[in-house]
């Protein structure tokens, strides 16, 4: 791959530089002292993935990245100091398109830095092989504690990469579901940052917020967040667990993996909603749900982040209503119920 950097640190830009130089696979493409300066370059070299920084001069990494991927969208992998010290900062850049974050190597204080970002690395390159190339991304246009024992009968099940963290917020925003409906996101994030997605995530909603540690039942009025880089499955007791299977799938945690479960276990109501997300991860499993006569909605594109999960529900007519961001709340709170707040 052609990677770019966008650092404002010296030291830093140079280990990443070094990073990146060590193997014979990657070449560095270029390097951005600015955000600006980063989304020219970005313009006229486009690379096939971008370390981008948090905190620079002219332009910040999050609205660098908001602009590349509306001006010239490309993967962006967030490579920032002490990433949990930003999680708003990481959940905005998240929110405008970036796929990922880990810590800068030199600012990491530990050894292993330099593993960790060539693992991202290369897992930024299988998805990108995975989904046809960097180049084929189109630019796009609390309250009480509700009774666990709570009879589940209407599980919504949401499924989201790319854009997904302030997707699943909007769409979730000032509604408290039914005491007999459970929500689970699935989510691609690292499983080191999911606990802070679960976290951010509670703080913009007005329903509990709950990351999945291991088995557990499902819970009603509730937002259940996965939270590991195995796949979160559904059993036919209706208990929530992880699955390494498959191994070689490039989605971790994968919304088809899911959203299959969901298809071939639950028998009460269903909703699936595919989001904003690079790659095809999803489609399958939503076009399963609705076989099982599930209803199935999936984000359009003028509204995607990302316009690569929806797109493949699209193609595979796996989704019975196509809905830009802003009706999918209204949607499913017309159909389930609960409290507006």
């Amino acid at each position: 791959m052609r990677i770019a950097i966008a650092n404002d640190v010296p030291m830093a830009a140079e280990a990443l530089r070094r990073v990146v130089a060590s193997t014979q696979e990657h070449q560095v493409a270029w390097i951005a002292r600015t955000g600006l300066e980063a989304v020219h370059k970005c313009s006229t070299d486009r690379p096939d993935l971008i370390l981008m920084d948090l905190n620079m001069p002219e332009l910040d990494g999050v609205e660098a990245t908001r602009r590349i991927m509306e001006e010239c969208p490309c993967a962006i992998l967030v490579v920032t100091g002490r990433p949990q010290d930003n999680v708003n900062q990481v959940f905005r850049a998240l929110g405008a398109g970036a796929l990922d974050v880990t810590a800068t190597p030199v600012l990491q204080g530990q050894q292993g830095g330099d593993a960790e970002l060539l693992h991202k690395i290369k897992t930024m390159d299988k998805l990108i092989r995975h989904s046809g190339g960097s180049q084929s991304m189109s630019p796009r246009r609390h309250s009480p504690q509700p009774d666990a024992q709570a009879a589940v009968r209407t599980l919504v099940a949401i499924g989201a990469s790319t854009g997904g963290p302030l997707a699943v917020a909007r769409i979730l925003a000032g509604w408290t579901p039914p005491l007999s409906c459970a929500v689970v996101v699935v989510q691609h994030i690292d499983e080191n940052f999911a606990d802070h997605f679960a976290k951010w995530l509670s703080e913009q909603l007005a329903v509990p917020v709950r990351a999945i540690e291991g088995r557990t039942q499902l819970q009603g009025g509730v937002v259940m967040v996965a939270k590991s880089n195995d796949h979160l499955v559904l059993d036919e007791k209706y208990q929530l667990g992880y699955d390494a299977n498959p191994k070689d799938y490039a989605y971790r945690p994968s919304v088809d993996v899911f959203f299959n479960c969901v298809a071939q276990h639950w028998r009460g109501d269903a909703f699936g909603v595919l989001l904003t997300g690079m790659g095809r991860d999803g489609g399958e499993g939503l076009l399963a749900m609705r076989r099982a006569g599930k209803t199935t909605i999936a984000q359009d594109q003028a509204s995607s982040a990302v316009y690569g999960m929806p797109r493949a529900a699209m193609e595979l007519d796996a989704a019975q209503t196509i809905l830009p961001l802003d009706k999918i709340g209204p949607f499913l709170r017309s159909a389930i119920g609960g409290k507006l707040i």
